[in-house]
């Protein structure tokens, strides 16, 4: 009852996910470049043959700068909204594109992968949860603010990707230009650590056991800073740091409450079959 995680690269120089079993895995996001995802993975003892698909969060480059060579590559198949594809100017071959809508799962050998919508700055952008063995994984990156999309599906995972892009006081007296500050922490930006920390105490199950600070920022903030930040307070909860220079190692993630724990489910207002709007 298990599912193995790596973050490839995850920052505005790009960002990619892995998720698997022991047979099939998924990409969220290929920011890096084909060559540079290969080279990770294998150094990681990763087959790309265990891949079957890409899934897309949206459309900035850092996200997609690598899917078109990726998927073709690998006649790997692309899950992505059509908004995004069309906004992205990609060129994916046509018979690897895949549509997926918010909160209709899809289903990937034994992984089920369900995308819900979120702020951010993009023309369509989405979060996703990935399932499979008993695990639920969530990435929750590019992120304007917590919403009730991102915290009903935080509650469900026993580990998580989590936006932790900036320091607020480095932001508000680095050397960004206002309107740039004013985008990264206006609501459809990117979340604090302060903000990030608030949704992991708030909302976080008793049975998660990882979670990936994710997404930081080069100028506004610190690995350090934002770990002992989270260390603090983490509990039983292993902080990992994922890296915008290298990939993390490939964690396996065990759904405690199947091995013996005594764990108190989270309550959360709709479960996640119930959609919500996100304006």
């Amino acid at each position: 009852m298990s599912l193995y995680i790596s973050s490839l690269n995850s920052g505005s120089n790009g960002n990619c996910y892995y998720i698997g079993n022991n047979d099939e895995a998924i990409l969220v996001d290929a920011g890096i470049s084909c060559r540079e995802t290969e080279k990770r993975m294998d150094r990681l003892g990763l087959s790309m043959r265990k891949v079957k698909a890409i899934f897309i969060t949206h459309e900035h480059s850092d996200h997609i700068s690598g899917v078109t060579k990726l998927s073709k590559r690998h006649q790997l198949p692309v899950y992505i909204t059509q908004p995004t594809l069309e906004n992205g100017a990609l060129r994916i071959q046509e018979h690897l594109v895949r549509s997926f809508k918010a909160y209709e799962p899809v289903t990937i050998g034994n992984l089920t992968i369900t995308g819900f919508p979120k702020f951010h700055d993009a023309c369509d952008p989405h979060s996703f949860i990935v399932a499979g063995n008993s695990v639920k994984i969530g990435v929750f990156t590019d992120i304007g603010l917590a919403c009730e999309h991102v915290t009903n599906h935080f509650k469900q995972c026993n580990a998580a990707f989590l936006e932790a892009n900036y320091d607020e006081e480095m932001l508000n007296t680095g050397r960004y230009p206002f309107f740039l500050k004013d985008r990264i922490r206006g609501g459809k930006g990117h979340l604090s650590n302060n903000q990030a920390l608030q949704i992991f105490l708030r909302h976080k199950p008793a049975f998660m056991s990882h979670l990936f600070l994710s997404h930081l920022s080069h100028d506004n903030n610190r690995p350090e800073l934002v770990k002992d930040l989270f260390t603090k307070k983490a509990g039983k909860t292993e902080i990992i740091i994922a890296s915008r220079y290298e990939e993390t190692r490939v964690y396996h993630i065990r759904n405690l409450s199947r091995l013996g724990y005594a764990v108190k489910p989270a309550r959360t207002r709709a479960s996640s079959e119930f959609q919500l709007s996100l304006f």
